[in-house]
């Protein structure tokens, strides 16, 4: 990866801004970008730097960040403040990720991601009522079989009985 700092420049930014010492202990130990990019902690870490210390996009370490759908959406959403299209494929594989995105981001419906957002009943609940505004009728066979998120989607999306969600 190339890179406009240095590892040790960007670590002692880090530092500066009250970065956790343990992972500074830990990136401290390695040689170069490379090395920091394979570390399993790397997503996380190069999010953390982006909305901490540069408080801006880093296009360097941007592929890292788009490694896990959970430091992507919050650096799409904290950082890039925005739609970060290099990254959905990868945000929309999580339900809370992609119902946060489209919520957060896009402000709006995303198609693409409604297959697995309508798996998880509780982001399914929050995207009918937050996104759509109203009844999903794709999601509601899982939002049915949830007693806790099939009472609230009555109560709040249908806004009434919900036989169906009824358990006998």
């Amino acid at each position: 990866m190339q890179a406009r700092v240095t590892l040790r420049e960007a670590l002692e930014a880090a530092r500066r801004v009250g970065a956790c010492a343990e992972a500074l202990n830990e990136i401290s130990r390695m040689a170069d970008w490379d090395e920091f990019s394979r570390h399993r902690n790397a997503p996380y870490w190069a999010y953390w730097y982006a909305r901490n210390v540069t408080k801006s996009r880093v296009p360097e370490i941007e592929s890292i960040i788009a490694r896990e759908a959970e430091t992507a959406c919050l650096y799409a959403v904290e950082v890039v403040r925005g739609r970060w299209p290099e990254a959905e494929s990868i945000i929309a594989t999580d339900p809370w990720c992609a119902y946060c995105y489209a919520n957060l981001v896009l402000r709006g419906r995303w198609p693409e991601a409604e297959p697995v957002i309508a798996q998880a009943p509780e982001w399914a609940y929050c995207y009918a009522l937050g996104v759509i505004g109203g009844r999903w009728p794709e999601a509601e066979p899982v939002i049915a079989r949830n007693p806790q998120f099939a009472h609230e989607y009555a109560r709040d999306v249908i806004r009434g009985p919900w036989p169906e969600a009824e358990v006998a």
